[in-house]
């Protein structure tokens, strides 16, 4: 029987750290076998739901009241020459304000490097969900953070009596470099919140796997062209003869100072192209106007070559040519 308190509304506010949020839904887009990325509206709904269980009530009366996402962002000339980044991030802020999700943006430069400084956005964030959740009295404060950056605030949460909930992610990927690094959630972050949630735990549970609610967490696709494809999980395992049978030609220096050649091999969210002398490393982020999901061995490609202090050479401003 339901008592009178678990009838009552459970209002939630939903704090999302934006960079975190879109590196996890990078890793499930290219390198989980999802290839697709997490849905808000999918997220909310497994949010309202799992409240309900923990607190043995109705989801009907868990809602969202409050969703706010912080992220750096860079200015428009900025974003003007990375090619449409200013489209996809109109497209992700309709996606958001359809949610109803309130953007915080922080500005952010590029250094000489072509890479993003971003500071301040956890400090910022902390501030903004302490206020609300002390003026707005949520009952859970849902973050989507990994940062133990963020023990402070849920310590002063807790004071409220504003129960805490942590979304988690851990897993393993690869960085614009070709090394591969390993994503895990703070343990003292964990330790603090009221529902610790590990979130690949329960996308990777084979029992509940195919649950409309686990995959309403990803953006429906089309995954014909994604599952036929031949990819290797593991980096170290490519060999130049993996492909022997592509007529992959030739890297070719163009009058522009750009490189022409063709893609040789695909990984999990990153590849390489034929080269002269040693094959180009290249990231997912580094192609423009091109879903990583979308290329082919043997493509023709124009980039800009970096070469890194060790020898590697890494592909940058990646064109597809169709």
């Amino acid at each position: 029987m339901i008592t009178e308190r678990n009838q009552s509304l459970t209002r939630i506010g939903v704090f999302y750290d934006g960079n975190y949020f879109l590196h996890v839904s990078n890793y499930y887009n290219y390198t989980h076998e999802r290839r697709s990325r997490l849905s808000v509206s999918g997220l909310h709904r497994f949010i309202r739901n799992h409240i309900a269980q923990q607190q043995g009530t109705d989801e009907r009366l868990c809602q969202i009241v409050d969703a706010h996402y912080f992220r750096g962002r860079l200015n428009a000339h900025d974003a003007s020459n990375q090619g449409n980044a200013l489209y996809y991030d109109r497209v992700f802020d309709d996606i958001l304000s359809s949610e109803g999700v309130i953007t915080h943006y922080l500005p952010v430069k590029l250094n000489q490097n072509g890479q993003r400084q971003e500071k301040g956005i956890d400090v910022w964030l902390a501030l903004e969900a302490f206020e609300m959740a002390f003026y707005k009295k949520f009952d859970v404060l849902v973050l989507i953070a990994s940062d133990g950056d963020y023990v402070p605030l849920i310590r002063k949460l807790n004071t409220l009596g504003t129960r805490v909930m942590v979304l988690s992610w851990d897993f393993e990927h690869t960085n614009d470099y070709g090394k591969r690094l390993v994503t895990r959630t703070s343990q003292d972050l964990l330790e603090e919140v009221t529902y610790p949630v590990a979130m690949h735990e329960i996308i990777d549970n084979r029992i509940r796997r195919n649950e409309p609610l686990i995959n309403g967490l990803f953006v429906p696709k089309n995954t014909e062209k994604v599952f036929n494809k031949q990819r290797q999980s593991d980096p170290n395992r490519y060999q130049d003869n993996d492909h022997e049978n592509v007529d992959l030609g030739e890297m070719e220096e163009m009058e522009n100072g750009r490189y022409s050649s063709r893609i040789k091999g695909l990984k999990d969210g990153f590849g390489f192209i034929n080269g002269d002398d040693k094959d180009v490393f290249f990231f997912h982020a580094s192609l423009i106007d091109y879903d990583f999901n979308d290329l082919e061995i043997g493509d023709q490609v124009e980039f800009n070559i970096d070469k890194q202090d060790d020898g590697r050479l890494v592909a940058t401003d990646i064109v597809v040519i169709e």
